[in-house]
């Protein structure tokens, strides 16, 4: 096992890291409200990173997510690259592939997944000739998609363009454009064999938890720059005990976060079993990540209330990311479903 980035996953995320940082300025997603930042899409794309996570796979993958999280950019980038690109690369047919994959290469076409936090049945299901009918209360970055990912009561795995769907708006705890998914009979396209759904699920769960570590690493890193100016009794905070063990723990939450994406990610690069390794990332995720991101508002003291501040929007993040990936009770119920099963998916 090898956690070391390859020379292109080290200059796809150096890359990341630049545009993000240059573009995803507390004034720029101020700026952008609820919505996602279209320039900013754009730029990305330009640099051909949504491409790069094809060569880079889904530990890539996590390294971009990284940098998303660390700047909170709000653009469909992690859930497009795992519900899209890297879907239609594993089980996509040779039409679908040749088909989709330029389009998805370029950020012209933007996937959103319709998935449920758990591993359960859907509410959509599927009628004679691939028409689906049914509704999912709330899908991130579906007003920025021209496609959903959709599975259904069967866990049959459905692309279905947006523009055939009911899409209402719906604003979330974090910026993410999402919206509510109506289908009423839209034709969908099957993606992937039986037994799909199980491979996606646990790669958007691992690309998540990569996104929740950049959230985490983001909020940590401005509670250590502001604890180490603010000053109280003559002494920076930061060199009072009580904010260092804090911190302390929130810096080993987040190792804790990454190091089990990483794990998961690169079980599943190498065609390994990964299930029960995605559902530990996820549940790190889900609870160390909502901790961390206390952590840090915390340590901003009566600053970190302020609605404006840029901490307040990784605690949105990092909160909105625990509810997507399931609630930590949920999560090590399926993990302990799948140890006593004893059998790796």
């Amino acid at each position: 096992m090898d956690f070391d980035p390859t020379e292109e996953q080290a200059a796809a995320r150096g890359l990341a890291a630049r545009i993000f940082g240059d573009l995803a300025t507390h004034e720029r997603l101020a700026a952008a409200g609820t919505g996602s930042d279209p320039e900013l899409w754009k730029s990305l794309c330009a640099a051909g990173l949504p491409e790069a996570v094809e060569e880079t796979g889904l530990l890539g993958l996590v390294l971009l997510a990284e940098e998303q999280g660390r700047t909170t950019a709000q653009v469909p980038f992690t859930a497009s690259a795992v519900y899209g690109l890297l879907t239609v690369a594993r089980h996509g047919t040779r039409e679908q592939r040749a088909r989709l994959l330029p389009g998805l290469r370029a950020g012209t076409t933007v996937v959103a997944g319709a998935f449920p936090a758990y591993d359960g049945p859907g509410d959509v299901r599927t009628e004679p000739g691939g028409r689906l009918r049914g509704t999912v209360p709330w899908v991130p970055w579906l007003r920025d998609a021209s496609h959903v990912l959709v599975p259904d009561e069967t866990r049959a795995l459905w692309l279905v363009a947006a523009e055939d769907c009911g899409v209402e708006p719906v604003e979330l705890t974090a910026p993410w454009s999402a919206g509510r998914l109506v289908l009423d009979g839209a034709r969908g396209e099957r993606v992937g064999v039986p037994g799909a759904y199980a491979g996606v699920l646990g790669a958007a769960r691992i690309a998540f938890a990569g996104l929740q570590a950049g959230v985490c690493a983001g909020a940590l890193a401005r509670a250590v720059a502001y604890t180490s100016v603010r000053e109280q009794f003559g002494r920076p905070l930061s060199s009072h005990q009580a904010v260092q063990l804090r911190a302390a723990d929130a810096h080993m939450d987040t190792e804790a976060i990454r190091v089990t994406a990483y794990e998961a990610a690169w079980r599943y690069d190498e065609g390994l079993p990964c299930a029960e390794e995605a559902l530990t990332a996820a549940w790190w995720a889900a609870e160390a990540g909502t901790r961390v991101v206390h952590a840090g508002q915390h340590l901003h003291g009566g600053l970190g209330a302020d609605l404006e501040h840029p901490v307040h929007r990784h605690f949105l993040w990092g909160r909105q990311l625990g509810v997507y990936l399931g609630c930590g009770t949920e999560l090590l119920a399926e993990l302990g479903d799948l140890l006593a099963k004893g059998t790796p998916a």
